[in-house]
């Protein structure tokens, strides 16, 4: 059975050797968030701050810190999920196979939640000024919530049948936001709660909001994870969490979560929008300041012995990459039902997951073809980009599943040599531009602006690929460095981008002919670092797909226009410098960065935590 509530889940964590304890005094601004991003790197523990400055409630960080934590965290109920999701796939399995899939019938009845008239969220009530003010990064506007649960209601349909529990981030103070009365809510687009808050500006009412912090473990997976419109995450967090989830019930007022550790009760104003941010983010820079909705706060609530549970986003992987696999395991099995002839999909996590999709479809059309070339893998591919969330990404690379049947999706070297090897940059690249891409992603033409590229290779190879610089290479001026990333990549460093459009991507790919040894390559990467952007492939990922747009920054050896079709008879060549409109990437603050490692040292509080 799963835990009632976040103290149940950190006793169990320190019984089993998952958690420590820091009884030193750690300060919320910048300090913390320092601490918990070298724990994650180093696998460690969850951290349980006992003293933190400014606040009488505990923290806690790193919960879900490893894979194999997370799966800990819901060892009970994680199979009988999956065999839940399996009969939505095909309800006929439960006849096939009674006894596996008849355990999951208990975890369906976890799925309705439970009305009490009490709970422990109940307990206290406090203001928002005696809140962890947690900071993670130095240009950050002020204290914000970074596992918040956001609870809202449609106005049409209330009740938690139509509810929407979603993680958008939520801006404690600073900026103009009016001390202890207002905070500040960021959600995306293409999030179920933008239904629900269009439907009350409509209806001319502000949109009743509860923002819970802390809980079971279960709530904060719930609220990432990517259900259709108009099904409940409370479904989910109770069948994860293997308990009905209990809900107080108030006359005229939202439900709130009977175990969360903390609520902050209120209403989105209909009218308001206040500047939000900037805020470090998890593409590795800061999202800047927009105009977003405002909550007036009318009660915070918290339960007596609560503990303020958070996590640190930033250039990835961090903690957050544990949901993705999470997600990935659940519903992984459930994409091929959704979107017909695709059998895999992945949100590449070191590229901050929306700039980069990879996929594996089918390509069955024209079965007696003597070649096969890219035609249904099409038709998926624009199935992908009206998914939900999968319609922010920027690049979606896709094949077909019959050119290589072992090829695995997570294994990204492995497919981008499978694309390299088979891509025609003459006819495989297919823009839209003008289009919505992540809010959060600052390389496109404004906020929530930009374009994308779908790049499907299929059939027979075309080459191999070259795997160290040709010994004859010859660059025009400005360019050096190159350096291989992996095989038929190459990265050139080449001038600081100084403005939008500075000429240096048609300067480079008009030098060459389709004859020169560049092409040997079939991928070239303009970049500000080359060395760095080749040392790993991490660094590769976030550098190119971080910061292009690919309306802007794709051009080619030899491109042509055909019918309003791009493409290029040589290398394909990506301009991934940083521009002058991009957001500036998240830095340290070297103070706190030498405080921590004083803490670190042999003697000290923090001394083989990392």
């Amino acid at each position: 059975m799963g835990y009632r509530n976040l103290r149940e889940c950190l006793n169990d964590l320190e019984q089993t050797g998952q958690l420590v304890r820091i009884s030193r005094e750690i300060d919320p601004y910048l300090e913390a968030a320092e601490i918990q991003r070298r724990v994650y790197a180093t696998g460690g523990p969850a951290i349980l701050f006992e003293r933190v400055k400014g606040t009488r409630f505990p923290m806690v960080s790193n919960l879900f810190g490893t894979i194999e934590r997370t799966r800990y965290l819901f060892r009970d109920t994680l199979d009988l999920v999956r065999r839940l999701v399996e009969l939505k796939i095909d309800p006929a399995n439960a006849m096939k196979d009674p006894l596996r899939y008849g355990r999951a019938f208990p975890v369906a009845w976890a799925m309705q939640p439970k009305y009490v008239s009490h709970g422990p969220i109940l307990d206290s009530t406090t203001t928002l000024d005696q809140l962890p003010a947690l900071q993670s990064w130095p240009d950050d506007g002020g204290p914000f919530i970074t596992l918040p649960a956001v609870y809202t209601e449609h106005p049409h349909v209330p009740g938690w049948q139509k509810s929407n529990l979603g993680m958008y981030r939520v801006q404690l103070a600073g900026n103009d936001y009016v001390p202890n009365q207002q905070v500040g809510l960021h959600y995306q687009i293409h999030r179920s709660i933008g239904v629900h808050h269009a439907a009350a500006i409509a209806k001319g009412e502000p949109l009743k909001v509860n923002i819970y912090v802390g809980g079971p473990p279960a709530l904060p997976l719930a609220a990432v994870m990517p259900l259709p419109e108009g099904l409940s995450e409370l479904t989910f967090a109770g069948a994860l969490g293997g308990r009905r989830t209990r809900l107080v019930r108030r006359p005229g007022q939202l439900p709130l979560i009977a175990e969360a550790d903390f609520c902050i009760s209120g209403t989105i104003d209909p009218e308001k929008q206040l500047p939000e941010g900037p805020f470090g983010d998890h593409l590795g820079y800061y999202s800047l300041v927009h105009d977003f909705p405002v909550v007036n706060v009318e009660r915070v609530f918290h339960r007596r012995d609560a503990i303020w549970p958070f996590t640190v986003v930033g250039r990835p992987p961090q903690e957050d990459t544990s949901f993705g696999e999470m997600i990935h395991e659940i519903t992984g099995p459930a994409i091929p039902s959704v979107l017909p002839g695709v059998k895999a999909v992945h949100a590449v996590d070191a590229a901050g997951v929306h700039p980069l999709l990879l996929a594996i479809g089918s390509e069955r059309y024209v079965p007696y073809a003597e070649e096969r070339r890219p035609q249904e893998i099409l038709t998926q591919a624009n199935a992908i980009l009206g998914q939900g969330q999968l319609s922010l990404a920027k690049y979606l690379f896709i094949i077909a599943e019959q050119d290589d049947p072992q090829l695995e999706i997570h294994n990204i070297k492995g497919f981008f040599a499978h694309v390299l090897r088979r891509v025609d940059w003459a006819n495989d690249v297919h823009f839209q531009t003008r289009t919505t891409i992540d809010t959060l992603d600052y390389s496109g033409d404004g906020l929530n602006a930009g374009s994308k590229v779908v790049i499907a290779a299929a059939g027979r190879e075309r080459r191999s690929l070259t795997q160290s610089v040709p010994s004859n290479l010859s660059l025009p001026d400005g360019f050096r460095d190159p350096c291989v990333v992996m095989p038929g990549i190459l990265a050139i460093s080449t001038r600081e981008c100084r403005q939008r459009d500075d000429g240096e991507l048609a300067r480079f790919c008009q030098h060459f002919a389709t004859d020169h040894p560049i092409n040997e390559f079939p991928l070239i990467v303009l970049v500000d670092d080359a060395e760095f952007t080749a040392r790993t492939l991490n660094n590769f990922l976030w550098v190119v797909f971080t910061r292009s747009n690919p309306a802007s920054d794709i051009d080619g050896i030899a491109s042509f226009t055909e019918q309003k079709h791009w493409g290029c008879r040589g290398s394909l060549v990506i301009d991934a410098r940083i521009k002058p409109h991009h957001a500036p990437p998240l830095v340290e603050d070297s103070e706190v960065t030498r405080r921590v490692d004083e803490l670190a040292a042999p003697g000290g509080p923090l001394a083989g935590i990392f």
